[in-house]
């Protein structure tokens, strides 16, 4: 079980916000069909004065590998070209230690790696119209090998019942469900999982408990799960409930970006556990 850090990147700016608050509306009537046009909205919980390669800078000097950049603004839009900047700025100062995802294609996930990215990590582009699109996810494993992959499996619980994988940055519900036998059957294309709990992600009130179950049992390459996570008990949870077989990531409630959990606390609780 390892702490695996985090780089999120809205509007040219590190924040930490309401995973489930993200949205995306035009400035006006005349600009509805010009991506230019269209502003991200969310709920901030902090917004940071230093930029993504200080904080690349801090998880390299503590060897804190494994960890994410996510790039929060869709191609196309006026806010993606600063977000863009900030993360490849992020991955110049610490070329492969960082994984970096938000709107990965097939076209543009070898520059990535090239800029310095260990990984890509892609939903939206494999998770299309609602269904895995496998055509797709072989092209991506072509371009860039399994071993450079992470799949993305964020999700949100679809009518109390289930997690459904959510893309769009956490907008759109799909029609797969997180169970044992999707996680071994995409675990043969991919290095690892990424898994926000998109429901409780930035609100630093408490896991997804069912959802870090069927991980746990699912699948057998590294899964990193966030969202939630307020505290050390938190964490204690993802690793007795994980079996200790499952990363984790703390964004809001982290003294890094504003919250109350110390990261040196955290560190000490994952290295008594080695």
């Amino acid at each position: 079980m390892r702490f695996r850090p985090c780089i999120d990147i809205h509007n040219g700016k590190v924040k930490q916000i309401v995973g489930g608050s993200l949205r995306e509306s035009s400035r006006s009537a005349a600009e509805q069909e010009h991506a230019a046009g269209i502003v991200s909205m969310a709920a901030e919980n902090f917004v940071s004065e230093k930029d993504a390669s200080w904080y690349a800078d801090f998880y390299r000097e503590r060897n804190l590998k494994g960890g994410h950049v996510i790039l929060l603004n869709p191609a196309g839009t006026a806010a993606y070209e600063p977000t863009l900047a900030q993360a490849k700025r992020a991955l110049a100062a610490w070329p492969g230690g960082l994984q970096i995802g938000g709107g990965i294609t097939a076209e543009n996930a070898a520059s990535f790696l090239e800029a310095g990215a260990s990984h890509v990590i892609v939903t939206s582009y494999v998770f299309r119209e609602g269904k895995i699109d496998r055509k797709r996810l072989e092209t991506l494993v072509r371009e860039v090998g399994k071993e450079h992959l992470v799949l993305d499996l964020s999700c949100r619980k679809w009518q109390g019942l289930e997690y459904r994988v959510v893309t769009d940055r956490w907008q759109t519900f799909t029609e797969e469900t997180i169970t044992p036998e999707l996680l071994k059957e995409l675990a043969a294309s991919c290095a690892e999982f990424l898994v926000h709990a998109a429901d409780v992600e930035g609100k630093a009130a408490g896991i997804e408990e069912g959802l870090i179950d069927i991980l746990a049992r699912s699948t057998d390459i590294p899964v990193t799960y966030a969202g939630g996570i307020g505290s050390l008990e938190d964490i204690r949870k993802i690793r007795d409930a994980g079996c200790g077989k499952l990363d984790f990531t703390v964004g809001s409630a982290l003294d890094l970006f504003g919250g109350r959990l110390p990261l040196e606390e955290v560190l000490q609780e994952v290295r008594g556990w080695i």
